[in-house]
């Protein structure tokens, strides 16, 4: 894998060319036309995803840029988050984004792998099986794990994948690895039609089940599905906790990512 060459790719149709993850959002690019200056935004509502996935500045162009995207989303009354990527230009943009009230989160690392090489079956342990998300019922499993992996509310989760089941389907992937009749880790993954990254995202285990396999079971499960659909790259946004065992299944780190939070 060329690194610089997938960066590339991934800044130009995963950032720059997105579309909207869901009905009620809308992408759209403000700014510069053809020079620097240029912003990829999505608004919504307010338990959509509102924030700015690329941008083209520089010294100049920075400050009036920011300017604009917060007095945007202040208007709609909404949270928004600035994606950074350590690589995005000007070096000066986290200075300029924390002078203007962003509130950084914790970062992670955007790692990529070919989805064919990590199709290999990984073994469970024994009474653990992966069963597939389709329905409510499924729905409240994963979210019992989110909560139970990460000690926060799942409500979010819950209203979002249901309305991905319900609208856009063949667009996520989510599975839930049970333990008899207990969910005890739990993973999806997003298909964004005509591009060449799927992404994963929220897996997650229960504490007394981490370090048996079940983690590199989902990812494999879920690549074997990108492959078969024809994406070449898995793509994640990748913790502390995940980065070295991504790293150990074949991931390569293109840049560091940090959300950026803006309230109203």
């Amino acid at each position: 894998m060329d690194h610089e060459e997938v960066l590339t790719l991934f800044d130009r149709r995963m950032r720059r060319d997105a579309a909207s993850d869901n009905s009620g959002t809308v992408v759209e690019r403000t700014g510069g036309v053809g020079h620097t200056g240029a912003v990829v935004r999505q608004s919504g509502g307010p338990h959509d995803w509102n924030g700015i996935l690329w941008s083209d500045l520089d010294e100049e162009s920075a400050p009036a840029a920011v300017a604009a995207q917060v007095a945007h989303f202040t208007a709609l009354g909404r949270e928004f988050e600035w994606k950074h990527y350590s690589h995005d230009r000007p070096a000066a943009l986290p200075d300029l984004l924390l002078a203007a009230g962003f509130v950084p989160e914790p970062a992670e690392a955007l790692m990529v792998a070919e989805a064919a090489a990590l199709t290999a079956p990984a073994e469970l342990p024994e009474g653990v099986r992966l069963v597939p998300v389709t329905d409510a019922a499924g729905v409240e499993l994963m979210a019992a794990v989110h909560e139970q992996a990460f000690g926060s509310d799942g409500g979010w989760l819950r209203q979002r994948l249901l309305a991905q089941l319900t609208e856009t389907p063949d667009e996520v992937v989510a599975v839930v690895a049970m333990a008899g009749d207990v969910p005890v880790s739990a993973a999806r993954m997003e298909l964004p039609p005509g591009k060449e990254f799927a992404g994963l995202w929220g897996g997650g285990t229960a504490e007394a089940w981490r370090g048996k396999g079940i983690y590199r079971a989902l990812v494999a499960h879920r690549a074997r599905i990108a492959a078969a659909r024809g994406y070449p790259y898995l793509q994640v946004d990748a913790s502390d906790d995940s980065r070295p065992i991504l790293h150990r299944l074949g991931f390569v780190q293109l840049s560091i990512t940090t959300p950026y939070v803006h309230k109203p």
